[in-house]
């Protein structure tokens, strides 16, 4: 097989497929190639050929050369969903293109301020033709290698005998048909939809679907749970056909799957669900906040003595992003709740206010009383929420409300006057003299519990919370501890829950290494492999899901080693001085304590390994 060289279609930092946070991409299960980080906005034909598909939403474009190299340049993740909103497209499908040739314009700043992930894949999706596989992008290139040829038999002999009474169909409706019967019927399928790549099906009844069948699929390339929503990778163009043959003769809501995975979660996964739709915008800025205080005390670690001036600027650096925090939280708060994002942004800073005296001055002994407010006979104390999350998170959510309420009746002539002044001006009541007491006393005590448990001796609190919380990602409420996380370094400067997961997560990364070293099967090891690196960036869904918990016993070894890992770190008292990367990328949040934060992942990792290597068979992963 030859091996083929081609360019990059897109500006920006070329990398990996393993390093790009999807399972799909990221594993390899859609073909060889590498990815675009931070993308400049076009996208240009890598080499003269035909645009095979084109998708609507313009997020994705097939391309195959005159040659027969096949590509997909899939922009961003999860920017179906964008429904073409911030892109532009200069080609359509079917067109006859030639090398250098402008496809497509987007806007990434745009779409990473939707939330949404702007690396780009570049993928040869029929790379099992070719040798190796090699990207370039300027000076840099990244190569695949060519799979190793398997000795194991083909997929599709595996499937099981009466599957063959479709096979004279067409492969399309042949895949529809034997996906319906191994997810268990119709009645068990609630909403289906597509994206470039895959099939995401809302599923009533999981025990009711044969995974190991549906992978044995000839057509199928693999196949997992993400989000709450079943998906099936199948391939560019594929996919839609096989959709298409899907929902013949269904009766689909017509709602998007993200509403009815919504409508599927416990009241808890809910509340984790819309905890992570608040703080996740918010997390970036606290993980460049938390960096340059790192790089800060890592200096002064070394002796090096700033000026006074010079550390005057290293606090608007430091300090700004938290003084400010109740302007973040509700103006997120309010954008996922419905309402006027800049009222969220008003309100949050009201809370902040300078007339009102400083939340961190105006306690017992302090530099400043609190402002008494005569409220029908009662004395209510106000003062400002400086670093608080609670007051500003329930405000957001009653001014999104109290905003939506009156736009039910308030006429359209008035409505851009009258709705934002009522929306501000019984917000700031309501929120100074009423939610803002209340909301920050039960504030104050949570974290307080929180401090207290994590601080237990023997490390015990990091023990136990290391050693759940994979489980709880597993179940999708991680999220919930996003609040806690930005509390602690609004309140104290560090986090100390960000050491605990990290170990947590390596430990993951360790039991996957040690299913891969003890896996004699080539393709397997090389499918695991892939799914390991992300791991180490702090990312273990595709460990997760991919194979400890396919496995079961690599995932319990893991949360040993993650109950180690988070005990020594609590023992320890290590913090980072941010939120949001950990294991690799972390280490920039302990550039002052680093050994220990080393230590701390080397146990994760080494225990959930010996485990591992020690008591799991290979025979089990066959």
């Amino acid at each position: 097989m030859k091996d083929i060289r081609l360019d990059s279609p897109l500006e920006g930092e070329l990398i990996p497929l393993s390093d790009v946070q999807d399972p799909v991409f990221g594993s390899g299960a859609m073909g060889s190639g590498a990815a675009v980080k931070n993308p400049k906005g076009k996208v240009y034909a890598p080499f003269d050929g035909e645009i095979t598909v084109f998708f609507e939403t313009k997020h994705a474009i097939g391309m195959k050369s005159t040659d027969g190299v096949e590509i997909l340049i899939h922009v961003g993740m999860d920017t179906v969903k964008l429904k073409g909103q911030h892109f532009t497209a200069k080609a359509a499908q079917g067109d006859t293109v030639k090398k250098g040739q402008l496809l497509l314009e987007f806007d990434p700043e745009a779409i990473a301020a939707a939330g949404y992930e702007t690396t780009t894949p570049v993928v040869v999706t029929n790379a099992a033709e070719f040798g190796d596989i090699t990207i370039a992008l300027g000076d840099k290139t990244v190569t695949a290698k060519a799979a190793a040829e398997e000795e194991a038999a083909p997929a599709a002999a595996s499937a099981p005998a009466e599957d063959h009474e479709y096979d004279n169909l067409p492969d399309e409706q042949r895949v529809a048909k034997l996906i319906w019967k191994y997810v268990g019927g119709k009645d068990n399928v609630r909403n289906a939809e597509h994206c470039a790549t895959r099939l995401r099906l809302i599923i009533n009844d999981k025990s009711k679907i044969d995974e190991k069948a549906i992978e044995n699929i000839d057509g199928v390339k693999g196949q997992f749970f993400a989000a709450a929503q079943y998906q099936i990778i199948l391939g560019t163009g594929f996919v839609d056909k096989v959709f298409d043959e899907f929902i013949k003769g269904t009766n689909f809501s017509g709602v998007s799957n993200k509403e009815e995975a919504y409508a599927q979660m416990s009241t808890v996964q809910k509340i984790s669900r819309t905890l992570g739709d608040v703080f996740v915008p918010i997390i970036p800025v606290l993980v460049a906040t938390g960096l340059f205080m790192g790089l800060r005390g890592a200096c002064q670690a070394l002796g090096l003595e700033f000026s006074k001036n010079v550390l005057t600027m290293s606090q608007v650096l430091t300090d700004t992003a938290f003084i400010f925090l109740p302007s973040l939280v509700c103006w997120s708060t309010m954008k996922r709740f419905g309402g006027t994002p800049v009222i969220g942004i008003v309100l949050g800073l009201m809370l902040v206010a300078p007339q009102l005296p400083n939340a961190w001055a105006a306690i017992p002994g302090g530099a400043q009383a609190p402002l008494m407010m005569d409220i029908f006979g009662f004395e209510v104390p106000v003062v400002g929420y400086q670093g608080s999350v609670l007051p500003a998170l329930v405000l957001g959510i009653f001014g999104a409300k109290l905003q939506k309420w009156l736009k039910t009746f308030v006429p359209d002539i008035i409505d851009l006057i009258v709705t934002p002044f009522l929306t501000l001006f019984i917000g700031m009541i309501v929120g100074l003299l009423i939610l803002g007491p209340i909301m920050h006393g039960i504030e104050t005590a949570v974290f307080g519990a929180v401090q207290a448990f994590l601080e237990l001796p023997f490390g015990i609190g990091g023990l136990v919370v290391g050693g759940l919380q994979q489980v709880i990602v597993v179940f999708g409420v991680h999220h919930i501890f996003n609040a806690l996380e930005v509390q602690l370094l609004a309140t104290t400067g560090v986090d100390p829950f960000n050491a605990i997961i990290t170990g947590a997560i390596i430990a993951q990364g360790g039991a996957a290494a040690a299913v891969a070293a003890r896996t004699k099967n080539k393709k397997k090891r090389a499918l695991y492999i892939s799914s390991i690196v992300p791991a180490f960036l702090g990312i273990t869904e595709p460990v997760i899901f991919g194979i400890n918990l396919r496995l079961m016993k690599p995932f319990l070894y893991a949360l040993v080693g993650g109950a180690c890992a988070g005990c020594l770190a609590s023992f320890m008292h290590l913090a980072g001085t941010g939120m949001g990367i950990t294991v690799l990328p972390g280490t920039l949040l302990y550039l002052n304590h680093l050994l220990p934060y080393i230590l701390v992942n080397v146990v994760g990792f080494v225990v959930a390994f010996a485990l591992t290597f020690t008591l799991f068979r290979p025979e089990e992963d066959e």
